[in-house]
């Protein structure tokens, strides 16, 4: 284990593969977001900007905008479709915080989206939640960690393209 994994809160046996497993499905979700080109659902402006800081450049939208969740849903279903047409998978991943305002806000997005008929993913925040919940229950706490999680996702960039 490396002394980056160290620090307040991180201490903990497993560490180390908690934060491989977060950053393996942050890398997952940004190629994603980058190549088909999946949106993010997210609470706030500052959870998009903690994505931002990692590397995301993919489209990543708010919640938060002063409307309805039901009108930003169907925005979102005109602007995105309800299936990749890459490759006829989802179109968004939903990633609200993990405490209980960000699961209620989850549940309420996934009900509708499913009545819609939407492709949706909730992978990378179920990771989150298991993998960072001792260090951050909200999006925007990833931005403290991105020094950490930054260089890990980017490794698996690169293997992923070949060069590692």
């Amino acid at each position: 284990m490396t002394a980056s994994f160290h620090g307040p809160g991180r201490g903990s046996a497993n560490a180390e593969e908690r934060w491989l497993k977060a950053a393996f499905s942050l890398a997952e979700c940004r190629h994603r977001n980058r190549e088909h080109p999946c949106a993010i659902l997210v609470e706030g402006r500052r959870d998009r900007e903690a994505l931002e800081r990692l590397g995301f450049s993919g489209p990543i939208e708010v919640l938060n905008r002063g409307w309805r969740v039901d009108d930003v849903l169907v925005y979102l279903v005109d602007t995105y479709g309800r299936r990749s047409s890459t490759d006829g998978g989802a179109t968004l991943v939903l990633l609200m915080d993990w405490d209980r305002t960000g699961g209620r806000l989850q549940s309420t997005c996934r009900r509708n989206l499913e009545s819609l008929d939407v492709r949706f993913d909730e992978d990378l925040r179920r990771t989150l939640m298991k993998c960072l919940k001792p260090e951050t229950t909200v999006v925007e706490g990833l931005s403290g960690l991105a020094e950490v999680l930054r260089p890990l996702i980017d490794g698996y960039d690169r293997f992923e393209d070949g060069a590692g």
